[in-house]
């Protein structure tokens, strides 16, 4: 008897526990996902957005939001939501005041919801934050302070050559360590490479979320990309997705999330589009290797 209590204790101790097991979701502003049966058969529980700061301000948006969410909490998923610019004023940025009162409506409209991230591809030269690591930082420490229970990534970051400098001064601003930072590495993921999350990784600390990465199937905007000389096709799109979860996760324990984007591509012209599920409406190959890693996961 001493024996068997003993052997299960071991076991006990060698399993994954929910803490430190990797969260797989999807990344799509799209609700229909949640009413496709082929999600269910995934058995996913987590899914990210982006919303603008301003969505309160607008009802149209406001009545986007309201279906995601709804649909998401219909199906058990659990959201994680990146703030971002104004759909209507994209270089606007709010006080700190405002930005916290804003979360704070947001909060207070969906109260369900506990993971956010502050905001989406800061270090990103398209966005009014690009060289503002240090008003995200007020801003994440005002929404951080607003919500003690939440996680809150300090900010997303794009895989690109300013990443560790903006980070840099972002903790400087911070005064205080995040426990989550979040990283869009599609860059790095479809060359097959790790140099910056492992980088990153070196000049963080705290969790680390990869909240948009995906094979890419077909890229129609290329001016100006980091993403010239990439492979595109279904054929690598699979071959990344595979590389995502036997390598790229595998990287470091401090990886706790990967979010990939995205659900469906609507039609043969998206400008970036690394759906698992293609504008013809079937399942591309890289839905299968999801599903097996999601299912091998889960033991």
């Amino acid at each position: 008897m001493l024996k068997t209590i003993l052997c299960a204790f071991v076991l006990l101790c060698l399993a994954p526990t929910s803490a430190n097991a990797l969260v797989i979701g999807i990344a799509d502003q799209k609700a229909d996902m949640f009413t496709d049966a082929r999600f269910a058969e995934l058995g996913i529980k987590h899914a990210r957005i982006y919303v603008p700061w301003d969505v309160s301000q607008y009802g149209d948006q406001q009545a986007e939001l309201d279906t995601w969410m709804r649909l998401a909490r219909q199906r058990g998923v659990s959201p994680l939501v990146s703030f971002g610019h104004s759909r209507v004023n994209r270089r606007s940025l709010p006080s700190v005041s405002r930005f916290r009162n804003e979360f704070n409506r947001f909060r207070g409209r969906y109260p369900f919801v506990r993971d956010f991230a502050t905001w989406n591809e800061a270090n990103h030269c398209g966005e009014p934050t690009c060289k503002k690591p240090q008003l995200v930082a007020r801003y994440w420490r005002a929404i951080t302070a607003a919500c003690r229970r939440c996680r809150i990534a300090a900010a997303e970051l794009l895989d690109f050559p300013n990443q560790e400098s903006w980070a840099k001064r972002f903790r400087k601003a911070a005064k205080r360590e995040p426990k989550y930072w979040a990283l869009h590495n599609y860059v790095e993921a479809n060359r097959f490479k790790t140099y910056r999350l492992r980088r990153l990784l070196k000049v963080t600390k705290g969790q680390m979320w990869l909240t948009e990465v995906g094979g890419l199937v077909a890229r129609r905007n290329k001016k100006r990309s980091t993403a010239r000389g990439i492979p595109e096709s279904v054929v690598h799109a699979e071959r990344v997705t595979r590389w995502i979860f036997e390598e790229l996760v595998t990287v470091h324990p401090r990886i706790k999330r990967v979010y990939l984007y995205h659900w469906n591509s609507l039609t043969p012209f998206d400008t970036w589009d690394s759906a698992l599920i293609g504008p013809d409406g079937n399942r591309r190959p890289s839905y299968w290797v999801l599903l097996r890693a999601v299912r091998d996961r889960a033991g």
